[in-house]
């Protein structure tokens, strides 16, 4: 049987979960702080896309060691919350991470996904650097 997400197809659009946290908090807060909201962000969108079958291929035991996250900065809250909205739009499960219990949105972590479907969503983000 073949891991999932290594066939040619897989190859050439495979399974990724985006995770975009905010830049302003990556400049302001201690980087394990960042580390666990990008975390707490990945963590409830995996949970609450448990039954999707791209989540189930994402974490099969047999494809456990080859996820593929991209993580990526958003310029604020307001980019964030833009994101979000677009994903809300299209149907697209994800989860933002509001901070408590200062409510601030820190964090937002799409399901996992083909690149092509939700790659474009977040294709104005750069690569997170701290």
């Amino acid at each position: 049987m073949a891991t999932p997400g290594t066939d040619a197809a897989s190859a050439a659009d495979p399974l990724v979960q985006y995770v975009a946290i905010r830049k302003d908090v990556v400049v302001d807060w201690p980087v394990g702080a960042v580390a666990a909201q990008a975390a707490h962000a990945a963590t409830a969108a995996l949970w609450l896309s448990r039954d999707a079958a791209d989540t189930a291929a994402y974490c099969a035991p047999d494809n456990i060691d080859h996820m593929r996250k991209v993580v990526l900065e958003a310029t604020g809250e307001v980019q964030l919350l833009q994101i979000a909205a677009k994903l809300e739009e299209a149907g697209v499960m994800h989860k933002l991470w509001i901070e408590q219990p200062e409510n601030v949105p820190t964090a937002l972590a799409a399901a996992p996904n083909r690149k092509s479907l939700v790659g474009p969503f977040f294709k104005k983000l750069k690569l997170c650097k701290k």
